[in-house]
């Protein structure tokens, strides 16, 4: 999710569809165009570090499956110059496990940190990439079991102490937490980033309406899931079987999510940490999709390896973070307060912001006689005409507000059609009108009840509709005003699939609401 500018009326963007096919072992460039940030976090974590003592030796292996097949991959070992590797036994870390094989030598060169400091690291290719025989199914209960195989096959090298830890970025972050819920014996400690906590909910089907964002992806990684995903569009046991979220209870390994507010997994990241506060640590920074490495106030590699010699070479001596939960608030200097430290998520002294969407655009706390406003559903122009949308606005701020979690606009709304689908949006309107996007949710209205099945819209009766707003940690500064877009079409994060007609929505006492997280000063 990257910040947008837009002038009034907001409007929609056509965005860059990014989807997963990125290199993902290549930085993004921050919002800021930097390259470095303000500095870490205030946490000697994030300052670890401790200097390498082995050359790397690389070996192409093939590691065998239970069902007789095999992966490809590279196993990294810490050596005594480029060609012998060190005597010993040394703890393992499987580095990345992801479909994306043209980037197999960048992320050797990220595992080499850790191998000089002694770790043994593989990078595997998944079921069907590059040299690894077979269809590429992603995240499958397949590609899981041989995640699995792989973890203990690196645990039972003759040069492994059989304490192993897994760690990757989307791909490889979704294959971490997918490894972690089904319980590897010898994986003691994972590290996704921008990882996922459902399949269907963070990417596929959001809000129960397809995303059209992911398909480039599809057709280039996963062909076959062009048709499969389409086959299902209610969340059956296809889903369950990709889930993090259908075997949270299994998610007990330590954990460190690294999350970032700009990113399209903040919602499931920061869903997995409320799922396992007690085993789970969050850090969420400023940062786009990818490493947050180079990005602005990015994090090196100190903190994970702090997190592996603490968790896999069971060295007492390296820190944990001071705290489980580590948060930037954007957008950062002069506007919000930076890196921050929580003991939860949403801070112990968040609270509820209860504000009614009231007539001629208001959006104020208290109530007012009841009214209607109306749009019409996508008609296919692009942007949407301002007959496609509503918006209600704050008046300008008196005092600063910081939005510290996720919220939910219950929007109260009847259809011409027998379906619809509800966009929520919400922008920060600077003094001079200028609108920054902050986050958003959606939902289909035939999905407001359950996923699993549809719950009939009835056209002319008016449904209350939750539409869940994802998470950020954002100050709304003081002469700003918080406008919430409502709309039935936000492309490319959903398709414009529902027919056309109009949407009354319910406002003023008894009508529509938005309920958001806040904390103040």
């Amino acid at each position: 999710m990257n910040p947008q500018r837009d002038n009034p009326p907001l409007s929609r963007r056509t965005l860059c569809s990014l989807g997963l096919a990125v290199p993902l072992a290549a930085v993004l460039p921050s919002r800021a165009g930097a390259v470095s940030g303000p500095g870490l976090p205030p946490d000697p974590f994030f300052a670890y570090d401790r200097p390498a003592r082995y050359e790397v030796v690389r070996e192409d292996v093939e590691v065998p499956l239970r069902d007789g097949s095999h992966l490809a991959g590279r196993l990294y070992r810490p050596g005594t110059s480029a060609g012998r590797p060190a005597a010993g036994t040394f703890p393992g870390i499987v580095y990345e496990y992801t479909a994306y094989a043209d980037s197999a030598d960048a992320f050797g060169e990220g595992a080499a940190y850790f191998v000089r400091r002694g770790y043994n690291a593989v990078v595997c290719q998944v079921r069907g990439s590059g040299e690894s025989p077979g269809t590429v199914d992603p995240f499958s209960p397949q590609e899981q079991r041989d995640n699995y195989d792989v973890i203990e096959w690196l645990a039972r090298h003759p040069a492994s102490t059989g304490r192993i830890g897994q760690m990757g970025v989307s791909y490889g972050g979704h294959t971490t937490l997918l490894a972690a819920v089904n319980r590897p014996p010898h994986l003691k400690a994972v590290i996704p980033v921008n990882g996922i906590h459902d399949w269907y909910e963070n990417t596929i089907y959001r809000g129960g309406i397809y995303s059209p964002r992911i398909r480039e992806w599809q057709q280039t990684v996963a062909p076959g899931t062009l048709r499969t995903y389409a086959e299902h569009p209610f969340y059956d046991g296809f889903w369950r079987g990709r889930s993090v979220m259908s075997r949270w209870e299994n998610l007990t390994v330590p954990t460190l999510e690294i999350n970032g507010w700009y990113d399209r997994y903040r919602d499931g990241m920061v869903k997995n940490y409320r799922a396992r506060p007690h085993n789970v640590w969050l850090v969420s920074g400023p940062w786009e999709h990818g490493s947050p490495e180079r990005q602005y106030a990015g994090i090196g590699n100190g903190a994970y390896l702090a997190w592996w010699d603490r968790w896999l070479a069971r060295d007492r001596g390296a820190p944990l973070p001071a705290t489980h939960v580590t948060s930037y608030e954007v957008p950062g200097p002069g506007a919000g307060r930076g890196w921050q430290q929580f003991e939860q998520w949403p801070p112990r002294d968040a609270r509820a912001l209860t504000l009614r969407l009231g007539r001629n655009g208001i959006l104020h706390p208290s109530a007012a006689a009841p009214g209607m406003a109306a749009f019409d559903v996508n008609t296919g122009t692009t942007p949407p005409a301002e007959h496609e949308q509503l918006a209600f606005s704050t008046r300008p701020l008196r005092h600063d507000l910081v939005l510290a979690g996720d919220a939910l606009a219950d929007i109260r709304a009847s259809f011409t059609a027998a379906d619809g689908n509800i966009a929520a949006v919400l922008y920060d309107q600077a003094p001079d009108g200028t609108s920054t996007r902050i986050t958003e949710g959606w939902l289909k209205a035939s999905h407001r009840h359950t996923h699993t099945r549809l719950s009939p819209v009835k056209p002319g009766t008016t449904y209350a509709l939750g539409v869940h707003i994802w998470p950020v940690h954002y100050r709304v500064s003081a002469g700003h005003r918080l406008t919430l877009r409502i709309s039935s079409d936000d492309y490319p994060q959903i398709d414009s699939d529902v027919p056309a007609g109009r949407v009354s929505v319910r406002t003023g006492q008894a009508g529509s609401t938005l309920r958001l997280t806040v904390m103040t000063g």
